[in-house]
């Protein structure tokens, strides 16, 4: 079949990434990475997506089942959780920023310190080591303790081992073997290219190169191999043109013959869905603007501090701020255009999807 109009596209997008529901692994092994936000509003960033694709998936089930999953927390093209298998396309991972030798004599201490502990809270390490506070990017004060512990963990010297609280809890981690062969470092880009275009395709070209570029978060250390990972891309990867745009999936599939759509039902997105990530795609697919507005002063938003995309079938046709006050939920909805009140279809998959957030959430 051959694609041919933007409908085709939208339709694919969601069917893609709204694949039925399956167990925890196998979801996380098909999305490929899952992007991270502390955010509750109602819940994280993380379980708002994985609620969708997982059977019976209940808030939190993510970070509770962390240590049995096979999957690590770390920066890929943004800040969330990956296979081990992918995790270990990205390492070993040098950062742009040498350390001065007190930092890195500071570094040997804690990951000695670490490994004699075998998993340590930050709160240990300041307790043993009194780091003090620095100046963090946004001009605050942070624990400096903290602060080294990120880094180290970026650095590939430490891992998240589990969550206490929300708060990370670390343990070491055995030093990488080293990749110093051209043919095998073109192949990890190319890959991890492959987990970017699979999770959010299809892509226009602009968001294809825009995530590539993304990669340096990801292996700084083979910035050098963006542009040819990118060209590769494109030469070996689906591709069409549609009103006057390039876009981009992955081998072995087809958009123009998946025009069935996952479920005739309403959705309410994560901010960070695969499905809505890409803002510039977004607005293509649905003719109107998407911000995300929990960092936009109050009196600046237009849609909310946390609005949800709402999804009904293939549209988005509004979106939805949920909190729970008293045990009960509660949803603030706004539509772009006037909401299909008198469609009886809707009002039942609506009150479908806020039962479902319900018992997420264990109302």
């Amino acid at each position: 079949m051959t694609l041919r109009t933007l409908d085709d596209l939208r339709r694919y997008a969601v069917a893609h990434s709204l694949f039925p529901p399956t167990t925890l692994k196998r979801a996380l092994r098909k999305l490929g990475f899952v992007q991270a936000d502390p955010i509750r509003a109602p819940a994280r960033a993380q379980d708002l997506t994985l609620r969708h694709r997982v059977a019976d998936y209940l808030a939190g089930d993510l970070e509770r089942r962390y240590p049995e999953l096979g999957v690590e927390e770390d920066f890929f093209v943004n800040y969330g959780f990956i296979g081990r298998d992918h995790h270990a396309l990205m390492h070993p991972r040098k950062a742009r920023k040498r350390w001065s030798k007190a930092r890195q004599a500071k570094a040997d201490a804690v990951l000695a310190f670490v490994r004699e502990r075998g998993e340590v809270h930050p709160r240990e390490v300041d307790a043993h080591f009194d780091h003090g506070k620095i100046v963090n990017w946004f001009g605050g004060s942070s624990n400096a303790t903290t602060e080294l512990l990120d880094a180290m963990h970026y650095r590939g010297l430490l891992r998240v081992a589990r969550r206490d609280a929300g708060t990370r809890v670390y343990a070491a981690r055995e030093p990488w073997p080293v990749v110093g062969d051209k043919a095998e470092i073109a192949t990890r880009m190319d890959a991890m290219v492959d987990i970017i275009v699979a999770k959010y395709a299809p892509l226009p070209a602009v968001t294809l190169g825009q995530l590539v570029r993304r990669l340096q978060l990801a292996a700084p250390q083979w910035a050098a191999e963006r542009a040819r990972a990118l060209a590769h891309a494109k030469q070996r990867l689906p591709h069409a043109q549609v009103d006057g745009i390039d876009w981009y999936w992955p081998g072995g599939e087809e958009p123009a013959s998946m025009r069935a759509l996952p479920d005739n039902r309403v959705w309410l997105l994560a901010p960070f869905d695969p499905v809505v990530w890409d803002r510039r795609r977004f607005e293509l697919f649905w003719g109107w603007a998407y911000r995300f507005e929990a960092y936009t002063p109050a009196a600046k938003r237009t849609r909310g501090y946390y609005a949800l995309p709402l999804l009904w079938r293939d549209r988005v046709i509004g979106w939805a701020n949920v909190s729970v006050t008293n045990g009960a939920l509660r949803s603030d909805l706004g539509y772009v255009d006037p909401r299909p009140s008198r469609d009886r279809a809707f009002k039942r998959e609506l009150e479908a999807e806020l039962e479902r957030m319900r018992a997420f959430l264990r109302l």
